[in-house]
């Protein structure tokens, strides 16, 4: 089957063009909106020679092509369906009205935090650095490589103001991205996140330590407290969006020759009365409220509180809600200078992988499967776990389930060494490097932990049929639990060798 032909069936099986409503691409995968999702078979869909897996997230079914060919497919699936051709912002408002209180809240986190990611890993690895720097006892004994070579001193504190400069200015980061989000003016967002973290202000760490020390603004008898909120998240988001919401409504009764001159200071001021007198006072403490609590649950049980973290983490990935824990960590990150979810939760990419690479040795006959497990796997160690998700863990469901339980044991350990790491770092392989040096050692053997409990549980189940994998060798979908087991008993059959 040639290229069009192929595009053409990817057509035929998500219910063919009349199915689609807009489409658009990432780097790997065909975002699509769709007019009835049930109408598509995914079982064909995945047979076609260009699809690496299907799976559907935020409202949109996304095929899996992978990178350089998605370009080509996407040209030639809007010219075979004629498609509105749509950027991933304006689908992502075409979707925004789907699903649930929950789903849609997880979706503004998600559209709020991933565009200051880059700058939020970028600092964590330039901190994990600096420590490296630092630290004695990684380079030489008893001495860290500033004390011998003294003339790198310079260096490590350039780099440390350069990777503390994304924390100190968190609030502006979050108010700059909410403000794009919520459809207010990214500038204004500036202004107002610089506004909360103003150098005049008492910082949220100074009243931490001495609250009894906070001066006030005395408005008509309205006293107001001058502190900052350094390293906060909720109460950054929560005065964004009265920023953004004040600023369309003056919009809307203020002529246009006037705007300029009156919308700015207007909204700024009213969403800075809110925001300092009672918004981020209520939602400051709430914050510190989830990360006492998170602290205190690492506390009183680390290894169980370790143990459901990595359990859950790999099906939080798939519902989107592990973009909730990012916030936490960006809050942990800004308020403690380190996070401990994070580090934690990084064994499930190397699980995702692990389980991935198993199968690559347990699928003999399907050369597409074997060749998707192996590219899944490496995608996964480079931080990207979807493709192992999607196209090999959850389809034959018993990987995914040795992700969950090697994650867990692995999280636990981890946990229960009291591993941190500097802040949300890159994910896969390189996560080591945003973690304390002096964690290294137990991050190391809990990784290890995780790999072998997870190939040895993803094999075990293959072999045992503990599972029922309700897939054939060719990656096919059994009828019930009866051609489940069949279809598990035909891939051990085909894959004797093993």
């Amino acid at each position: 089957m040639g290229f069009k032909e192929n595009v053409a069936d990817i057509i035929k099986n998500i219910g063919g063009a009349e199915n689609v409503n807009s489409a658009s691409h990432c780097v790997t995968r065909l975002r699509l909106v769709l007019v009835d999702e049930s109408l598509v078979d995914k079982e064909a869909l995945e047979e076609n020679e260009l699809v690496k897996g299907t799976f559907t997230a935020s409202g949109q079914f996304q095929v899996i092509i992978g990178p350089g060919m998605i370009e080509r497919v996407y040209n030639e699936f809007v010219t075979q369906t004629g498609a509105e051709a749509v950027t991933k912002d304006d689908m992502k408002k075409e979707v925004a009205e789907k699903g649930n209180v929950i789903q849609k809240g997880v979706r503004v986190l998600a559209d709020i935090f991933i565009p200051i990611l880059p700058a939020i890993v970028a600092a964590g690895l330039l901190l994990g650095l600096n420590n490296m720097l630092a630290n004695p006892g990684i380079f030489y004994d008893e001495k860290s490589l500033l004390d011998v070579h003294t003339g790198w001193t310079g260096f490590a504190e350039f780099i440390n103001v350069i990777a503390n400069t994304a924390f100190t200015f968190l609030p502006v980061l979050i108010a700059w991205s909410a403000a794009k989000k919520f459809g207010g003016s990214p500038l204004l967002g500036i202004v107002l996140g610089l506004l909360l973290v103003h150098p005049s202000l008492m910082s949220a760490y100074a009243y931490a330590e001495n609250p009894g020390d906070v001066e006030y603004w005395s408005l008509f008898g309205w006293d107001i407290a001058k502190i900052g909120y350094q390293g906060q998240v909720l109460p950054v988001i929560f005065a964004t969006w009265i920023l953004t919401w004040s600023e369309k409504q003056l919009k809307r009764f203020i002529h246009d020759n006037l705007q300029m001159i009156f919308v700015a200071p207007l909204a700024l001021v009213f969403a800075g009365l809110l925001t300092f007198g009672v918004i981020g006072p209520i939602t400051m403490t709430g914050s510190n409220w989830i990360t006492d609590g998170i602290l205190y649950l690492f506390e009183v049980s680390p290894a169980f509180a370790g143990a459901v973290y990595g359990f859950i983490s790999g099906p939080l990935v798939i519902t989107g809600m592990h973009h909730i824990f990012l916030g936490v960590n960006l809050q942990m990150a800004g308020t403690l200078g380190y996070v401990t979810l994070w580090p934690i939760g990084e064994t499930v990419t190397l699980a995702q992988g692990a389980a991935a690479l198993t199968m690559f040795f347990i699928i003999k006959q399907n050369k597409k499967l074997k060749g998707v497990s192996l590219t899944a796997t490496l995608s996964a160690w480079l931080g990207v776990t979807e493709p192992a998700i999607y196209g090999i863990n959850l389809r034959f469901r018993y990987p995914f389930i040795a992700v969950m339980i090697g994650s867990a044991i692995g999280s636990a350990y981890l946990a229960a060494q009291g591993v941190k790491a500097t802040s949300v770092g890159v994910g896969g392989l390189l996560s080591f490097l945003s973690v304390y040096p002096e964690h290294w050692a137990f991050y190391f053997t809990g990784m290890a932990i995780t790999f072998v409990i997870t190939v040895g549980l993803t094999f075990g189940f293959f072999k045992s049929n503990f599972f029922k994998a309700g897939k054939t060798a060719d990656g096919k979908a059994g009828a019930g639990s009866g051609a489940g087991v069949k279809g598990e008993k035909k891939l051990k059959a085909e894959n004797a060798s093993v």
